[in-house]
């Protein structure tokens, strides 16, 4: 008779069945549906932590872009301005500013253009 671990196996499974609660119709109950959504999921979940980096990226400049038109001022522009002043601060703080501290963010702006 061969010895199969049947603790460990039955534990596996009943892991990979905790993770598809929520899932609706035979997803969240038959083994081998469930292990190809958690699967596919995990999938999802891996490439989506990179593109939520990308999105937020893209939100920061989006805000920077339309707080700097105010001042006559390109998105483009203003970042070479900072650059030129060797002012160091990152999109997500420059966002920040332009959306909760405008005086800030003008003083930032002010800075940029000299």
């Amino acid at each position: 008779m061969r010895s199969v671990n049947h603790v460990a196996s039955r534990a596996r499974r009943k892991k990979t069945m905790k993770q598809a609660k929520g899932y609706w119709g035979r997803r969240k109950n038959v083994w081998t549906v469930a292990k190809n959504a958690i699967e596919k999921g995990m999938q999802y979940a891996y490439r989506d932590r990179k593109v939520k980096k990308r999105e937020y990226r893209a939100l920061w400049i989006q805000r920077i872009n339309a707080a700097v038109r105010e001042y006559g001022l390109s998105y483009s522009q203003f970042m070479g301005q900072l650059k030129a002043a060797n002012v160091e601060i990152n999109r997500k703080v420059l966002a920040d500013l332009a959306m909760n501290h405008p005086d800030a963010f003008k003083a930032v702006v002010d800075l940029a253009k000299k």
